[in-house]
């Protein structure tokens, strides 16, 4: 069982959400992405691929950029 093309533009929908979110709390703090990423504990390349929307990341790296706002995801039944 794959992945629709719907279900593929829903998972693209939500990374654009997360990622204008980091990027504008991320400037809202006043730091480069460089310090951002040194803050959060995570590589450069994280703070790149999530502020990107690219949907190859792990879970955990995500939530650990997310919780320097207060923010962590996790499984939500939509139905």
């Amino acid at each position: 069982m794959g992945f629709r093309k719907s279900d593929y533009r829903k998972k693209a929908y939500k990374m654009n959400v997360i990622a204008d979110f980091v990027k504008k709390r991320r400037k809202q703090a006043g730091l480069t992405q460089e310090e951002f990423a040194l803050r959060a504990g995570v590589v450069l390349t994280v703070i790149r691929k999530i502020e990107q929307a690219k949907d190859n990341l792990s879970l955990s790296k995500v939530n650990q950029v997310l919780k320097m706002f207060g923010h962590v995801l996790g499984p939500v039944n939509e139905k």
